[in-house]
């Protein structure tokens, strides 16, 4: 179940980000080729205008293929200077005799100016190519008719036959600098959105916060909030973030406990079994243990069964309270996470890195069974941080990240030249391996920790 969780977070915040690039390219004027949900191998799509909308077998996320992004890819690939920068043209003639001619006019500057090479081919229904002459490339699209004028057949050539979308001011890479920025901004800018979102909805319908039991209202609910190792409780298997039910000993019951009533209990029945009755969020179970001393450091001699107690309450606020509570929230949480992936980069620049406290994904799998484990609220806060991450890491000025894209873009826009494609596509090759060991290091860490 933890696993699923986790599987519809990331899936949630994948698309939620690349939504954010697929808007604003749809905004900027860049032509958007596909809009995936979901990563290949590809299910089905729908295409709606230019742009295809696919939906793919593995659920982990989704992306968006922006025409011209990658300037190394054979479909668009422009030069640093408006002299090497080359243009097609495309127009359609009618000839005689019923042909349809498609001429296809290529012109080239800078030092492929003496290497022009252009034919012109005649196609044919039976599809024979015929080489031909001169300075522009020729497709004829020859129909041939029999008989007489009378027989009524007619042919042509369409849109559809001759399909050419040659519009290059539409590539990502031909757009203006401050486009391509927005774009490489937008996703990030769309996690920071979506958690703020979840706050004001956490805010809205209560978080679940410890209250004081001389305050707490009725409804107020006895959670565990850690268990000792080695305790009873850890033996008996008591889950972090269960809610305690009821204890009994006997002919002894007490229902709804608190936690100094919790407490009295156990100490009163010391030299006896206790069964703890308790909902997990999954279900409800019982298990049985008996209170041992020296479990708590300042009072050894006191019986205690090794948890940790709170009493939660949701504690919600109005409309306005919850926006404005949610923009702090997330005003601090993006400085906290800024300053907590600053200092573990600082460190591991000098090998002095800790990386017991980096979770992978095995790691956020375990996190996020626990913050279900606490509720909707919890699973919806614990979403929104992992929102804010997700945006702190993407703007690294690193290759293979949004931000290190966007370090190209503003490099390009100081030295008013195009870096050579073929380095790019190396530097965001070697960034993409270099996180991927990465993250098979840190799952390593993360499978350690089990063991």
């Amino acid at each position: 179940m933890n696993i699923i969780i986790f599987l519809l977070v990331l899936f949630v915040l994948i698309l939620v980000h690349e939504w954010g690039h697929f808007i604003t390219a749809k905004k900027t004027g860049m032509r958007v080729d596909e809009f995936g949900i979901g990563f290949p191998p590809k299910l089905f799509g729908i295409k709606r205008g230019e742009t295809e909308y696919s939906f793919n077998l593995l659920p982990i996320g989704g992306f968006v293929r922006i025409w011209g992004e990658n300037s190394e890819s054979s479909e668009f690939s422009p030069s640093g200077s408006e002299a090497d920068g080359r243009r097609s043209e495309a127009t359609a003639e009618a000839g005689e005799g019923g042909t349809r001619v498609v001429m296809l006019e290529n012109s080239t500057g800078g030092e492929e100016a003496d290497g022009r090479r252009s034919e012109a081919l005649r196609v044919n229904q039976s599809g024979r190519l015929i080489d031909g002459e001169g300075g522009t490339r020729v497709v004829m699209l020859e129909n041939s008719t029999g008989g007489e004028e009378a027989d009524g057949r007619r042919s042509e050539a369409t849109a559809e036959d001759i399909e050419i979308n040659n519009d290059q001011t539409r590539a990502f890479t031909a757009r203006p600098k401050w486009a391509q920025a927005i774009v490489l901004l937008a996703g990030v800018t769309m996690n920071v959105i979506f958690a703020w979102f979840l706050f004001v909805l956490v805010f809205m319908i209560g978080i679940p916060s410890a209250v004081d039991e001389a305050t707490a209202d009725p409804s107020a609910e006895l959670r565990i909030s850690s268990v000792l190792e080695e305790s009873p409780a850890a033996k008996a298997s008591l889950p972090v973030g269960a809610k305690i039910l009821s204890l009994n000993s006997g002919d002894d019951m007490l229902a709804d406990p608190t936690p100094s009533s919790f407490r009295e209990f156990t100490e009163s029945h010391a030299d006896k079994e206790i069964e703890i009755s308790y909902d997990s969020g999954i279900n409800e179970s019982v298990v049985t243990l008996k209170p041992e001393k020296g479990l708590i450091v300042d009072a050894p001699d006191q019986p205690a069964v090794g948890v940790s107690l709170v009493l939660i309450d949701k504690v919600s606020l109005s409309f306005w309270g919850a926006l404005v509570e949610a923009t702090r929230t997330t005003f601090d949480s993006l400085l906290m996470i800024t300053v907590g992936i600053a200092n573990l980069i600082s460190e591991a620049v000098v090998l002095k890195a800790d990386m017991s406290n980096v979770a992978g994904p095995v790691g956020i799998v375990g996190l996020v069974g626990d913050a279900a484990a606490f509720g909707l609220t919890s699973l919806l806060l614990f979403t929104a941080t992992i929102s804010l991450n997700l945006a702190v890491i993407n703007l690294l000025p690193f290759p293979a990240l949004d931000g290190g894209r966007l370090l190209f873009v503003a490099i390009e826009s100081v030295t008013k030249k195009a870096i050579n494609p073929v380095w790019v596509m190396r530097l965001n090759t070697t960034g993409f391996v270099l996180l991927i060991a990465l993250m098979v290091a840190v799952t390593y860490s993360d499978v350690i920790k089990l063991l």
